[in-house]
């Protein structure tokens, strides 16, 4: 029987000879910045700027959490806390990030605004070309965002969502399904394991997943 064998999950560049993909957990520094094991971004320019050119307005404690097995294309941007203008009078110019006098007469009134908090971002979740992410939105796992979707608003597990503002176009499955397929959760499964069933993974039903978590005892309750 073959061995198994799965990439490796510390290559920045998975994939010989392909520098525009790269894998986001080898490359991030920030301490803001959480990525699971083989999410990776695609660009064939500037890939390993991922955290400059795609995390933006990143100026506070605000943290960007992204799970695994997340597939994001060119162009995908997360717009972080930093982006807000305070809106409480008449003028939402900035005044506080140009120093002198105006950051001493307005500092207080920026640091007191909520925080839109952290951005959440599920596991096997799937980011088409330019799409945007607001802050402290949660996505789910198993979502796929649509090409040129802006994301204004949390997104359910296994739901496609489109558009400007992002709006569900479907579920992927029935709900039964869906709780079954988070019960298995199969991206949290050895990666020994998910080699060995990867074509059941690409092709089966959550059912499939299910019984193959059953069996190893990883089925949560």
């Amino acid at each position: 029987m073959p061995a198994v064998t799965a990439p490796d999950p510390t290559a920045l560049h998975p994939l010989p000879g392909h520098d525009r993909v790269v894998l986001l957990r080898p490359l991030v520094k920030d301490p803001r910045i959480e990525v699971g094991e083989y999410t990776y971004f695609d660009d064939p320019d500037e890939a390993t700027r991922f955290e400059e050119r795609n995390v933006l307005y990143s100026y506070g404690p605000e943290r960007l959490v992204i799970g695994k097995y997340c597939a994001l294309a060119t162009g995908t941007r997360f717009l972080m806390a930093g982006a807000a203008h305070p809106d409480i009078g008449v003028s939402t110019f900035p005044f506080t990030m140009f120093g002198g006098s105006w950051t001493e007469q307005t500092l207080d009134i920026v640091t007191a605004l909520p925080s839109r908090g952290d951005t959440h971002v599920g596991n096997d979740v799937w980011f088409g070309y330019g799409a945007t992410v607001l802050p402290g939105v949660r996505i789910g796992d198993g979502a796929i965002i649509a090409a040129g979707a802006l994301v204004t608003s949390d997104v359910d597990p296994c739901t496609v969502v489109g558009g400007d503002p992002a709006r569900p176009i479907r579920r992927r499955f029935p709900d039964a399904d869906i709780e079954l397929l988070l019960r298995a959760a199969w991206w949290d499964w050895p990666v020994d394991l998910v080699t060995a069933h990867v074509r059941t993974i690409m092709s089966g039903t959550p059912a499939d997943i299910a019984a193959i978590a059953e069996d190893r005892g990883l089925l949560a309750a």
